[in-house]
């Protein structure tokens, strides 16, 4: 089981974009995926964008055309480019990493989107 630590939220005006990173440490096994969820208050957690080891990608119908997740395999590390940034997204956003012993999640970052 390896940690995760998400940085990058933060507050920005509708319209406006922001980066998240999540970097890993301590896995046993290799990342096999990559991912980033959200959880907006009073809602359930949701997949927000994956990215398979193969660079296969797969995001929600809420952000496609406005997110990009990316991924350094050398460094453990990956990200979300959000832009177009609405309301709609204030969520904490947890990157989370599948490997053959499970799921991981980091702790969250807050993205609070103002209108």
């Amino acid at each position: 089981q390896g940690q995760l630590v998400e940085s990058g939220g933060g507050l920005v005006q509708a319209g406006g974009s922001l980066r998240l990173s999540c970097a890993a440490s301590g896995n046993k096994y290799p990342i096999n995926v990559m991912g980033w969820y959200r959880q907006a208050p009073g809602k359930q957690r949701e997949l927000v964008a994956s990215i398979h080891v193969s660079g296969n990608t797969v995001y929600s119908d809420a952000v496609k055309g406005r997110f990009t997740i990316s991924r350094e395999l050398k460094t453990n590390m990956w990200h979300l480019q959000m832009i177009s940034l609405k309301s709609d997204d204030t969520a904490v956003y947890y990157c989370a990493s599948t490997t053959a012993w499970g799921k991981s999640w980091g702790q969250g970052t807050q993205v609070t989107v103002s209108s």
